[in-house]
């Protein structure tokens, strides 16, 4: 297609050379993709698992109760739950819910004290861990009747998803399960129509956008709901400008770099956005770009999976990924993420439920997840066929180029903080504000700062 595909292509390469690469600088070394094994059946991952110097029937009788979001990690490890049961004799029960549902219900839960979920997904990693409502797991990782260091294999694991974990004291409370980072997705059709070349700076993303509107398509669309589950992209507009989210237990989004990126934001969804933005989740985001609604939108790089399924997507052929925009003068540092499982520290069943963790993020395990086209923890799933023509590879190279360009510590900052809810709640207020022309970027992120830095007073 013609020039804004051309562009695309040239950004993001899809070669083989470019892909490993990319695996070996996010943090771990790849081994020789033509000595990868090739579990491609439930009884070669068993045997797998059957080589651990694990006893896996150890709790054999238990059930755990599983909970978690309606998500590609949940997507793709319910079929292979009856699998576990086989190798481990453990049943695990399920409760999967709409993602805002289930992220307002689980604190709610676990602050009554129940002793289930025993598993469940997990991101206010702060919260969890200041109410002690999370087991700590080194202990576990270190028991030798509970684990095989050799067969898990840590150094497998992408450079980010080892170091997101770690609190400041060293204790990890959680096994991250996915990998994302936000991505840019166009259509490359529309663009083509009004001869938009791919944008790569925020003021390109602005032109572009507000050239390719038109009544039945909007230019751009982004999470813009005011509630804390919205701030993902908002965030790497703030990372990409020079400014944080938290500095030294204080909000810092009331600064110079966070309000001309949440100007930046506002300007593009007002001006180029759908109607009725200032309502939009992820899953409205989606939609849009799915049903062709929308030229180009930024969201999680798990999106990928969708956009290019055409049972679900009507622009599967002409859907196109890539890096996030960046400041004139400054790399791009898009926000990024890792969903993470952890165990509810008044559970019965610890123990079985650590077997479920290791089972479900093993390499085995990764890589039956990652041929239903999940991104996970694990460089030898990213960098196995079953991933790549699942995901895509021009999708995966963007996901993981994003990644790279990440700042983990910056995203920790925030979501580890006790306070992680409340903060990016008053955040998404002010870019609601903001996008709905109630406020100017100054007002809005001043006033959200100041309601943040009340509740981490207290």
């Amino acid at each position: 297609m013609a020039q804004g595909e051309n562009s695309l292509n040239r950004q993001m390469p899809a070669s083989r050379r470019s892909f490993v690469k990319g695996l070996g600088a996010a943090g771990a070394v790849l081994p020789a993709l033509s000595v990868l094994p090739r579990w491609s059946f439930a009884q070669d991952a068993a045997a797998i698992h059957a080589n651990a110097a694990i006893d896996w029937k150890q709790f054999a009788g238990q059930t755990i109760a599983l909970s978690g979001a309606i998500h590609p990690w949940s997507n793709a490890i319910t079929p292979l739950l009856p699998e576990f049961t086989i190798l481990t004799g453990i049943k695990v029960t399920i409760d999967f819910q709409l993602e805002t549902t289930y992220l307002g219900a689980l604190p709610i839960r676990l602050a009554r004290g129940s002793s289930t979920p025993d598993v469940f997904m997990f991101t206010t990693y702060g919260q969890g861990i200041s109410n002690g409502w999370l087991e700590p797991l080194n202990g576990y990782y270190s028991n030798k009747s509970l684990t095989d260091p050799a067969w898990y294999d840590e150094s497998d694991l992408l450079k980010t998803a080892r170091a997101f974990p770690v609190w400041s004291d060293g204790e990890r409370y959680a096994s991250p399960i996915t990998s994302e980072a936000m991505t840019l997705f166009i259509n490359r059709d529309a663009l083509a129509a009004k001869d938009q070349p791919l944008p790569q700076t925020f003021e390109e993303l602005l032109v572009t956008a507000k050239a390719v509107k038109t009544n039945g398509m909007s230019g751009i669309a982004m999470r813009a709901q005011a509630g804390g589950n919205s701030s993902p992209p908002a965030m790497g507009f703030v990372f990409s400008y020079g400014g944080a989210m938290v500095e030294h237990n204080r909000v810092a989004f009331a600064s110079p770099e966070a309000i001309a990126a949440v100007e930046m934001y506002g300007q593009l969804l007002s001006q180029a956005g759908p109607a009725g933005v200032g309502s939009y989740e992820w899953y409205n985001v989606l939609d849009d770009f799915l049903q062709g609604r929308t030229a180009m939108a930024i969201d999680s790089s798990n999106f990928a999976t969708d956009i290019s399924n055409p049972a679900k997507s009507r622009v599967a052929k002409q859907a196109g990924f890539a890096t996030f925009p960046h400041l004139a003068g400054r790399g791009p540092v898009p926000f990024m993420s890792h969903w993470q499982a952890c165990i509810n520290s008044k559970s019965r069943n610890k123990r079985a439920a650590f077997l479920f963790l290791l089972w479900a993020t093993s390499k085995a395990t990764s890589l039956r997840t990652a041929a239903a086209g999940l991104a996970t923890t694990r460089v030898s799933a990213w960098s196995s066929e079953g991933f790549k023509k699942a995901f895509g590879s021009q999708a995966a190279e963007a996901a993981l180029t994003n990644l790279q360009n990440a700042d983990v510590d910056r995203a920790k900052a925030i979501l580890f903080h006790p306070q992680s809810r409340p903060i990016l709640d008053a955040f998404m207020i002010g870019v609601n504000e903001v996008v709905n022309g109630a406020k100017s970027a100054k007002d809005a992120m001043t006033g959200a700062a100041e309601r943040a830095n009340a509740a981490i007073r207290g």
